[in-house]
């Protein structure tokens, strides 16, 4: 008989006294305690079983626990009998910032201080314990949401203290969701701020402190040492691309089908394997994410179940305000192509809106990305992936994003595309110029965007619309080889007899006294000059099935013009 599928159970506890589906994961626990590392940062994406993770090892560990192998008798770590002696046995600090998720500065310090109460609450024993001077106890009891600074900084370090004398044993740390805050400081402009006070908190907690036998640390992103971590030099940090756990979060190939042999889905393993396999850590090259694999146990559909646990916010800021660049080869991407490009998987923050290599570094560490090859580059002196989607399903969620720029003009954008299937010029003019006003600003928000980087990081997200709506008729491309030059958007139909289209993009230059009809001309006239036409013609598409339009722009106006109609 299969087992009870729990969804979204974060408890160790819980799943072994209620016999839910659990995928052995122990050997975490021995490979992290042979690996005698003082303090471990890993990076998973979300939904991979970090908290759980976290949570069985606190279980296992923790005194409070002690007397309780019943949560692991069966299990993997129980076969060794070095750690059946290590269970119960170590006073374990536990606490996660997930839930830190604040707009502004004193937000987050007054959640991160509530957290430190509730964690001081559970430990209030101490205090009648007779373990501590007086002076301790008045520390322990300023551990209020409206303590200062230093008592916040220095919490971590002082129950640390007190438990290892208590118990005489040095204390496990372990901190889940490390990096949730800095996200969304970033998002919200207080990165600075509180970067500062929490790389006073960690030094206290991870390096200054003489009452620690270990700590890990889990999250997204591997913020970069310089911002956070700049004061510990103790810290091994374990990422997509390391060895060490490769297979202890997430679900290999094997675990997922008998999954599905267990419920009786054998004959799903095909399709399962389309929507969720792709993720790649280390060496293995597959593994699932747990939560679309429990969900898909539950239930027996196939959906984009991981994709739509989280709001996305940050990579949807990212990829719609990016460079048209990056638009560019999100498309690639989005039609099954691969980014190769260095980059340096530690995510700088205040970098993420000055280039594209930390943003395809956060990707990859969402997990939105996988590193299909990675090489360093001894002339570059730097390390080389080749990026692809993930998996069908992370290709299904960047559609939704797209579609969600859409979304407050998605009823102008549909008639926009069907004036231009039919050939409807005047209702494409009336159409792409709500578009745009609605539009534009989005896709424009570089610092200082240059009349050049405006249209192209409007087209190129148009471009990307394009894919998100039309993709299942044409095959749609933007700035490739064509002719005797880069035309800027294609549209190739998947059936024959439909009509294909060229697109051309301009600037009208009104400081040159140019005006929008001046640079539709122009644009219609390149499209003839480099004989764009010349890929589609050898596919088999006949000249009077191509049609090609010249988009002018002059701020958030546009006019579109069409060859050979008089504008």
């Amino acid at each position: 008989m299969a087992r009870t599928v729990g969804i979204g159970i974060q408890s160790f506890e819980k799943i072994m006294e209620n016999n839910c589906l659990y995928i052995d994961k122990t050997d975490f626990i021995g490979e992290w305690w042979e690996s005698r590392d003082d303090v471990t940062l890993i990076t998973r994406p979300r939904r991979f079983g970090k908290t759980l993770t976290m949570d069985m090892v606190e279980k296992f560990f923790s005194v409070n626990y002690a007397g309780r192998s019943d949560l692991f008798e069966g299990l993997s770590v129980w076969r060794g009998e070095t750690y059946r002696k290590l269970q119960g046995t170590y006073p374990v600090i536990s606490l996660s910032f997930a839930n830190i998720k604040e707009k502004d500065y004193l937000h987050a310090r007054e959640k991160i201080a509530q957290l430190i109460v509730s964690l001081y609450a559970r430990h209030a024993f101490l205090l009648e314990s007779g373990c501590l001077t007086a002076e301790e106890k008045e520390v322990f009891r300023r551990k209020t949401v409206d303590m200062g600074d230093v008592d916040v900084t220095l919490s971590l370090n002082q129950l640390s203290e007190y438990l290892c004398r208590y118990y005489g044993k040095k204390v496990i740390i372990l901190l889940d969701e490390y990096d949730t805050p800095m996200q969304e400081a970033y998002v919200h402009g207080y990165w600075e701020e509180l970067v500062n006070f929490i790389r006073s908190m960690f030094n206290a907690a991870f390096k200054t402190n003489p009452y620690l036998e270990r700590a890990i640390m889990t999250g997204i992103t591997r913020v970069s040492r310089e911002s956070m971590f700049s004061d510990l030099n103790n810290l091994k940090i374990v990422t997509v691309t390391s060895e060490e756990y490769r297979d202890s979060f997430g679900f290999t190939e094997e675990e997922v089908f008998a999954a599905l042999d267990e419920f009786g889905l054998s004959d799903r393993k095909e399709e399962v394997k389309t929507w969720y396999d792709g993720f790649v850590f280390g060496s293995s090259q597959e593994i699932y994410n747990p939560w679309s694999i429990i969900n898909f146990l539950d239930t027996g559909r196939a959906a984009p179940y991981w994709a739509n646990t989280s709001s996305n916010g940050l990579v949807n800021k990212l990829v719609r305000e990016g460079s048209p660049d990056m638009k560019m080869v999100m498309e690639k991407l989005l039609c099954g192509g691969t980014l190769h490009t260095a980059l340096d998987e530690q995510i700088v923050f205040s970098q993420l809106d000055q280039g594209d290599e930390a943003v395809w570094s956060l990707l990859l560490a969402g997990g939105y990305l996988k590193a299909v090859h990675a090489e360093f580059n001894t002339d570059r002196m730097e390390i080389e992936y080749d990026l692809k989607l993930t998996n069908l399903e992370v290709r299904y969620m960047f559609l939704q994003m797209i579609r969600g720029w859409f979304r407050e003009c998605r009823g102008v954008q549909n008639a926009f595309y069907k004036a231009l299937l039919k050939g409807d010029l005047e209702g494409m003019n009336d159409y792409m110029n709500a578009i745009s006003c609605e539009l534009f600003s989005s896709f424009d928000t570089g610092k200082k965007p240059s009349q050049k980087t405006q249209p192209e990081r409007f087209y190129h997200g148009f471009v990307l619309g394009l894919l998100a709506e039309l993709q299942d008729r044409y095959v749609i491309t933007s700035n490739r080889e064509s002719g005797f030059g880069r035309y800027d958007i294609m549209l190739e139909p998947k059936e024959k007899g439909r009509d294909a289209f060229l697109i051309e993009f301009k600037v009208a230059r009104a400081d040159r006294g140019e005006t929008l009809e001046d640079a539709v001309r122009s644009a219609l006239d390149q499209i003839e000059k480099m004989q764009y036409e010349i890929a589609l013609r050898s596919r088999g598409i006949a000249p009077e099935q191509i049609r090609k339009y010249g988009f002018a722009f002059e701020g958030k106006k546009v006019l579109i013009g069409e060859e050979g109609i008089r504008l």
